[in-house]
């Protein structure tokens, strides 16, 4: 396996390294402060300040970095775009400043892959100049959506239309003002087979029928401007045409979309990781109790060792699964892609956490970027499948090869 970075890949990380550091670290404070954590997502306005850091940064060639395709996007590998979407976690606003922001990357990735050269042409190219926004609803609240086959929601073709019924939540970014368009998945073949019985269906977000009835809050934040909807789609009717690749291909292009969505995740969680055990550091240095500097308190030195140790065993773990994306597709990096899901949620938490502690009662404030690293994070862990569904698959896959 090699990690090593081109030329090429290199230069990116060093330009977005200073980018960073001259506008988007200084942008939070200002960025927070023009944020209303409120559940009326009808009057949330897009901060100012994102606008202006998302132009600079199209100005300065860091724009769409997620992007493997040369013609869309930087033609980077995902192993090159691994320390490019790190640098970016370090900050809850970066990835949209660099329009590398979920679901947006999934939705563009979907488009280019599976999407019509028309579907393209209408949806796929504002979301790349960053002129729109993009929700997926495939969630539901009225099952285990754990288990995709599940799901309730219909896409039933009638003629030249297809029509859109269910009830869907957690739909990622629905309440940006920007949101123009939707992935819809439900059921158009219920005969069919158990993964060929859905599809996914792009639809106008002001479409007759289509109701946001609420805001999730993820505890206790809205996450404005962006948002987590409920989605009420009642009688939806939208040209057969929106359906993206076909009838029955929703499964399909979902484990497509979902592969290099999972391990972006990962990378970035990397960067607030990184942050949070930056922030910790200072602290234990800066602060005095007892006499002592923190750092040299009970067993904070073996805390801060062990959080390097696993930083860095979850920064190659997911640099390998980047490396069999790039070899082997998403199917041939399964087992990996799910470990990291699973490892690295969980070892940037406990960091996190422990950052939190060495901070007192200023690491649960607003005053540090750690609460909202931990509520962001912890979510992670049921987002794209929770950890038990990711083990299962790990066990099975890894018990496979010794049934024969």
């Amino acid at each position: 396996m090699d990690f090593s970075l081109s030329t090429k890949a290199q230069s990116y990380v060093e330009r977005l390294k200073a980018f960073m550091q001259e506008h988007v670290l200084p942008a939070e404070p200002e960025y927070q402060a023009q944020v209303q954590n409120s559940p009326d997502w009808k009057n949330w306005k897009q901060p100012a300040v994102m606008e202006v850091l998302k132009k600079k940064a199209r100005a300065a060639g860091l724009w769409n970095l997620f992007l493997p395709d040369g013609d869309y996007g930087t033609g980077l590998t995902n192993v090159e775009y691994a320390p490019l979407a790190e640098i970016t976690g370090r900050s809850s606003i970066a990835p949209e400043v660099f329009n590398c922001n979920a679901p947006d990357t999934g939705n563009m990735e979907v488009l280019l892959k599976y999407g019509s050269a028309a579907q393209k042409e209408r949806w796929l190219k504002p979301l790349l100049a960053g002129e729109i926004r993009s929700a997926f609803c495939m969630t539901e609240p009225g099952v285990a959506s754990s288990d995709a086959t599940n799901m309730q929601a219909t896409a039933v073709i009638e003629g030249s239309h297809v029509v859109l019924n269910g009830l869907k939540w957690w739909s990622s970014g629905i309440g940006h003002p920007h949101c123009r368009v939707l992935i819809f998945m439900g059921i158009t073949e219920p005969f069919a087979a158990k993964h060929r019985r859905h599809s996914m269906v792009l639809v106008l977000r002001d479409a007759p029928g289509v109701e946001i009835v609420r805001m999730v809050p993820v505890f206790g934040s809205y996450d404005s401007p962006f948002g987590h909807g409920e989605v009420r789609f009642t009688n939806v009717r939208v040209p057969v045409d929106n359906i993206i690749a076909g009838p029955g291909r929703g499964f399909e292009i979902a484990q497509g979309r979902l592969g290099p969505g999972r391990i972006h995740h990962c990378m970035r969680t990397l960067g607030a990781a990184e942050r949070a055990l930056e922030l910790l550091c200072q602290r234990s240095l800066q602060r005095v109790a007892f006499g002592k500097p923190l750092a040299e308190l009970g067993g904070n030195v073996d805390v801060i060792a062990n959080a390097r140790i696993m930083l860095e065993q979850a920064r190659l773990l997911t640099l390998k699964a980047a490396w069999m994306l790039d070899e082997v597709g998403a199917k041939g990096a399964r087992s990996e892609i799910s470990q990291i899901k699973v490892a690295v949620p969980n070892i940037a938490l406990q960091i996190i956490d422990q950052a939190i502690q060495m901070h007192g009662a200023a690491g649960v404030s607003p005053d540090f970027p750690l609460a909202d690293m931990f509520a962001t994070i912890r979510t992670l862990r049921i987002a794209d499948g929770p950890d038990e569904v990711h083990r299962a698959l790990i066990a099975k896959l890894e018990l496979a090869k010794y049934r024969d």
